[in-house]
């Protein structure tokens, strides 16, 4: 059997190493047509800021390593130019020498991945714009960041304008991970950063009021944020610097841009073999990974996947389920039934001392669906235990199933112990979890790492109470004519106070409770929602209609703020 891979990097490196584990018969062949073969291509940005300094610590795998280890026929700079699923064929262009050979195939794997997104506007080809997707881009970022001396002339061999001075600013288009990544990683070389986003929130998959904490962190570095607001045009400037012109009028200067739009899948070679492409625009797929030709597979970046907890068809370009994804296609090339379960999305990324991560399904694709069978809590606990030393506030959103309990969803961000949490949650919801099962959770505990009961525990005790009916709840916009009862310490409101709420704080509320009226709706405030609950339980055995407002002040602070 002879198996023909189109693209290294995650999916198609991973498939092949798998592969020859599984059959040491099969003739592999790994085509690729950068100079790398895999790479780590998620490690770019922190390349580009320093903070991993040797490009050769970025290369995972070298044509040597595939030779050698794995017997696997490896060709770097070589790109398919055609495919004939009729004939099971495909035509090779080396780039080095511009020959074209046509090797013949059994089985025949894609991984082309995606494309970063250049549309085309004025000026974007100009010196000093980039994109991020591989090792040479990478590269070229370090050396133009490096720059600034003058030649002899007094002028600049980039730009063929005098630019004495290294760039000093920085724009960012696009607020996802990678636009996030790079805008963190100038900031560490010391650039001023602007970040451009044409939608009203950074890190689309993020719910907007938790997008907020995310954009705040920025700020409070000193990244200047322009959300709502999409690039028209590029300019270069007499000084050999850049201007990057918005829909909105506005003009921003800059040294260097990086353009972080977002990726597209390439399908050229699916479509030249026939292969259907699905409606989000990737190849479309089955859970093993076959396209619409059963000898054909395609894996990464390019691919439509379903979504693990909605069933929807979806496009996740993350390293790891291109690398699960790489695996099943050499699993059932090999004979086994392997599958693949769908995508939770889980994700992390890094917000300078902080992280955000999330897993599962949002609120508002819920919302985008349909989908009316959901409830959502927020809860800010400490990453570890109070009294140890660094203890980190944690701001959490969970989203379950009003029916079931079933987990849905999760959202967290904070400075410590973040992707503790996004993984147990991540694990829950693979595992058809409910929050009755968070509640029982058995998770390791000592005063540096955690809390006899983990904020995961946290959360399905939060959302447990709510579904028993131990803790009705609401939330902020929903409030309508209902009583406010403020429980927080008179001290507390000299911070922040919410119109018309009266405050009776919670040690005195057993004895104030004539002070409440029996024939209205009483939404009851705090500052997180702990001691609210407290008071619902309270209010609630005393006969009141009752409802915590979820979050408290904490989660009415950043859904006002949200856009």
């Amino acid at each position: 059997m002879k198996v023909i891979i189109v693209g290294g990097v995650a999916g198609g490196a991973s498939c092949a190493a798998r592969l020859r584990r599984l059959d040491e018969t099969a003739e592999i062949l790994m085509v690729e047509r950068g100079p790398y073969v895999s790479y780590a291509n998620c490690g770019l940005p922190y390349h580009v800021g320093g903070k991993i300094e040797k490009e050769s610590s970025l290369m995972v795998a070298t044509e040597d390593t595939f030779r050698g280890q794995f017997a696997i026929d490896v060709r770097t700079r070589c790109e398919v130019v055609n495919v004939s699923s009729e004939l099971k064929t495909v035509e090779l262009k080396n780039h080095v020498t511009g020959e074209v050979t046509t090797e013949k195939y059994d089985k025949l794997v894609l991984s082309p991945g995606a494309a970063p997104i250049r549309p085309p506007l004025p000026g974007i080809n100009l010196p000093g714009i980039f994109s991020v997707r591989t090792v040479p881009d990478a590269r070229n970022m370090r050396e133009w960041l490096d720059r600034g001396a003058a030649d002899s002339s007094g002028m600049n061999s980039y730009t063929g304008y005098q630019t004495l001075m290294k760039p000093k600013r920085a724009v960012v288009v696009g607020g996802g991970f990678i636009g996030l990544e790079m805008v963190e990683n100038l900031v560490h070389r010391g650039l001023e950063v602007t970040l451009i986003e044409k939608l009203n929130q950074v890190m689309p998959p993020l719910d907007p009021e938790m997008a907020i904490l995310v954009e705040r962190y920025m700020t409070k570095h000193g990244v200047r944020l322009e959300l709502n607001d999409g690039v028209a045009e590029f300019r270069q400037t007499a000084d050999g610097s850049l201007e990057v012109l918005t829909s909105s009028g506005k003009a921003h200067p800059a040294d260097i841009v990086i353009l972080a739009i977002g990726v597209r899948p390439e399908t050229n070679l699916a479509k030249m073999a026939g292969i259907e492409i699905g409606q989000r625009g990737g190849i479309r797929v089955d859970e093993h990974m076959r396209t619409s030709n059963p000898d054909i597979f395609a894996v990464g970046d390019a691919v439509e996947v379903k979504e693990f907890v909605t069933g929807e068809w979806s496009l996740v370009a993350l390293a790891g389920p291109a690398n699960r994804q790489g695996r099943i296609a050499a699993d059932v090339i090999a004979g086994r039934n392997s599958r693949f379960r769908g995508t939770q999305g889980t994700s992390i990324c890094q917000i300078f001392e902080a992280a955000i991560a999330q897993t599962g399904v949002s609120e508002k694709t819920l919302n985008q669906i349909g989908d009316t069978d959901f409830e959502k809590i927020y809860l800010y606990p400490n990453s570890h235990a109070g009294y140890y030393p660094g203890a980190k506030m944690l701001a959490i959103k969970v989203i379950f199933r009003k029916s079931n309990g079933r987990l849905l969803g999760a959202q967290v961000l904070g400075e410590d112990g973040v992707p503790k949490r996004i993984d147990s949650f991540a694990m829950a919801i693979q595992m058809g979890c409910t929050v009755y099962d968070l509640e029982e959770s058995e998770l390791c505990y000592a005063p540096p790492f955690g809390s006899a009961k983990d904020p995961v525990n946290f959360a399905g005790m939060v959302a447990a109470d709510i579904l028993r009916g131990d803790m009705p709840q609401s939330h902020w916009n929903v409030i309508g004519n209902e009583f406010l009862l403020d429980v927080r310490n008179p001290s507390e409101l000299a911070v922040e106070t919410v119109p018309g709420a009266i405050n009776i704080p919670l040690p005195e509320l057993r004895s104030r409770l004539g002070e409440l009226p029996r024939n209205r709706e009483i939404f009851v405030i705090c500052r997180s929602g702990q001691r609210a609950y407290y008071a619902t339980r309270i209010l609630l055995q005393k006969g009141f209609q009752v409802r915590n407002l979820a979050g408290g002040m904490l989660s009415r602070s950043h859904a006002a703020s949200s856009h």
